[in-house]
């Protein structure tokens, strides 16, 4: 995931599958119902499977088994009156004996596509073209509407016996007959000018009417019906100077989406698995149908079902063509979309719905290979630190402690991403998760606050006599600081948005109503702060250098420690600022390099702090130096025992 929409820190990171050893061919020979991806690997079709349930693979004898959808654990449910039939591939619902679909087809792919009803002949497809052409309805009140579209649908015979052309002619027909017996019944009655009636199994309808101009600039309408809306200006409803009274009417069909359905779609094809996920409104003015529009209306709808991980959204309109009709995108923009609702902008006013896909990603492998290698190489190097900094008396102090810690909160946060991130299955158990990789790498930059301030009190000390106190304070002060202020932090995210920890497809921060920067606000706020630090560390020793000559090995072990600061809050600053510029052309450039630098952050601090350090390279030599003796006394000890009882086998051996 690229781009600043997403969180930064942790975006290249999310790739968890299996990645496998890439062979040096330049092609690969796959199986049955498999294909090659890069000349390197073979993945399974979609419906099939590999005998290891893995997604790549190599090996040459793997094969890709049929998955069975109807049976557990997935177990299709394709609604009422209909069962789950599996098929080579893949799968469909057919409808129970004596039950047909709506659309006159034999088959669909889910319970949002059911229309399944037992068979009637009480009409023809000429009856009900005629009902819908001359509703026999007294146009004073919504509930006749409400009435009229009912009668619509149950005199569904040319629906299930016509073709898909028959079913278009037909849905055009209604959606066009319904809001202009809507629009016509507002303004029969102008002096009501909201009038609504909601019904749960059929369709909702709110009208207004605009009886003056408008009050002020930017006025905005809003229609609601079945959790749906629509934002319309006041100059588009009244149109300049027409006079008389102007009617909007807002239309939401509880069931329509099921007999127009995502099939209907003219981008639709047969690799796309498109499904309509709201239900279908309409918006209409009268008594001129405005079709170009000063500012485009804002719609938001209501997702039937909560919207999967890796789907994409599209925002369409019914398309009347003649009589005719199918969904398009023409004109219509999609806004902003999370799990429950999507909303749309069109420059048009007409019939709409949301239509969710699948949306193919393509992964990038070598980004994956080069987390796992540097993750791994990090992990270790960290146990190795915070061993060395345990151990090794010689080095511990208040520096020695912070690195401490923030190796421990890097290795814990960097173990629980590379083993958890992806355990979505258990939604509380995944928003424990992000609150704990939340915690831990604040608690990390928390520590690289810290470490700067000491530092800075460290060069501080070269101009500064009473700088104990102060730096006996810090001692105290460190511990509830480093681990206190990001639980704070975490407590109060958790207590106040407690359903943005977590997604669909990973345990981290929701980017829904800006949560994101509760992580993103202070690692921000500490990058900068270092930043001063470190600048201020300069001028501090650049003016120690220049005045005081007889101090030059103290200045110089002030500068390796600055130095070796620095490095860190190069690894630490930079990465994250990396990940906020993964944009534009530069965005494969900057993950590359964000990947590999986040990922061998333990490797660096296991470097500087350990290996290069002088005091602990010597401690180590003395431990192997002790351990060599130990070992010499111990076998010359063992060789002179054994010694004395061999002698008369070896004198008789001669």
């Amino acid at each position: 995931m690229r781009g600043p929409s997403l969180h930064p820190g942790l975006c290249f990171l999310l790739s968890l599958s299996v990645v496998m050893d890439q062979k040096t061919t330049a092609s690969c020979n796959c199986p049955q119902h498999a294909y090659c991806v890069n000349d390197t690997h073979c993945t399974c079709e979609h419906g099939y499977r590999s005998d290891f349930e893995q997604q790549f693979f190599t090996f040459p004898l793997t094969t890709c088994q049929d998955i069975n959808e109807c049976d557990p654990p997935i177990s299709i449910y394709c609604g009422a009156n209909a069962a789950c039939k599996n098929v080579d591939g893949g799968f469909h619902c057919r409808c129970n004996p004596g039950y047909k679909l709506l659309s006159g087809d034999t088959q669909f792919q889910n319970s949002n596509e059911n229309t399944c009803q037992k068979t009637t002949s009480s009409a023809t497809t000429k009856d009900m073209k005629d009902v819908s052409r001359n509703p026999v309805l007294e146009p004073n009140e919504l509930q006749h509407v409400v009435e009229t579209f009912q009668s619509l649908l149950t005199n569904n015979t040319p629906l299930g016996t016509g073709e898909k052309g028959a079913v278009a002619t037909w849905a055009t027909e209604v959606l066009q007959t319904v809001e202009s017996a809507a629009l016509e019944t507002a303004l029969k009655s102008p002096e009501q000018k909201i009038q609504e009636i909601h019904n749960n199994n059929t369709v909702a309808i709110e009208t207004r009417v605009v009886t003056d101009n408008c009050s002020e600039e930017g006025q905005i309408f809003s229609l609601n019906t079945h959790m749906n809306s629509v934002d319309i200006h006041c100059n588009d409803i009244v149109q300049g100077n027409i006079q008389g009274p102007t009617a909007i009417a807002f239309i939401s069909y509880s069931s329509l989406g099921n007999i127009i359905n995502a099939t209907f779609f003219e981008e639709a094809n047969e690799r796309d698995r498109v499904y309509l996920n709201s239900e279908v409104v309409s918006a209409a003015i009268r008594p001129q149908r405005n079709l170009s529009l000063s500012k485009s209306v804002i719609l938001s709808f209501q997702h039937v079902k909560r919207k999967p991980c890796r789907r994409k959204a599209f925002c369409v309109y019914w398309k009347s063509s003649g009589e005719r009709g199918q969904w398009s995108r023409d004109g219509c923009f999609l806004m902003q979309v999370n799990e429950s609702h999507t909303i749309c902008s069109s420059t048009h006013l007409s019939s709409f719905a949301v239509l969710m896909a699948f949306s193919h990603q393509e992964e990038d492998y070598a980004l994956d290979v080069i987390t796992y290698v540097g993750l791994g190489l990090s992990l270790l190097c960290l146990l190795l630190a915070a061993l060395t900094f345990l151990l090794c008396k010689t080095i511990q102090n208040t520096s020695t402690s912070i690195h401490l810690q923030l190796a421990i909160c890097l290795f814990l946060a960097h173990l629980l991403f590379l083993t958890a991130i992806d355990r979505t299955e258990i939604k509380v158990l995944c928003a424990i998760i992000a609150g704990a990789l939340h915690y831990l790498y604040l608690a990390s930059f928390t520590w690289m606050l810290l470490e700067g301030l000491h530092l800075f009190l460290t060069a501080r000390n070269l101009t500064v006599v009473n700088y104990s106190s102060v730096s006996r304070v810090m001692k105290k002060l460190m511990f509830p600081v480093g681990y206190g202020a990001p639980a704070i932090i975490v407590a109060i995210s958790a207590a106040s948005r407690p359903h943005l920890y977590g997604t669909c497809d990973r345990c981290w921060l929701n980017l829904d109503q800006g949560f994101i920067w509760s992580f993103l606000a202070p690692v921000c706020a500490i990058i900068c702060v270092n930043l001063v630090i470190f600048l201020l560390i300069l001028w501090i020793l650049k003016r120690k250098l220049s005045s005081l000559n007889s101090e030059v090995s103290t200045i110089q072990n002030i500068r390796m420690l600055t130095l070796k600061a620095t490095a860190q809050l190069f690894i630490l600053g930079c990465t994250w600022c990396l990940g906020v510029l993964q944009v534009g052309p530069a965005a494969v450039v900057m993950a590359y390099l964000f990947t590999i630098i986040n990922s061998l952050q333990g490797v660096f601090i296991f470097l500087v702090y350990c290996l290069l350090s002088q005091q602990v390279r010597k401690w180590f030599g003395e431990i192997m130096k002790s351990k060599s003796e130990s070992e010499t006394y111990t076998l010359s000890t063992k060789f002179g025992a054994d010694s004395k009882p061999s002698e008369p086998v070896y004198g008789a051996l001669l």
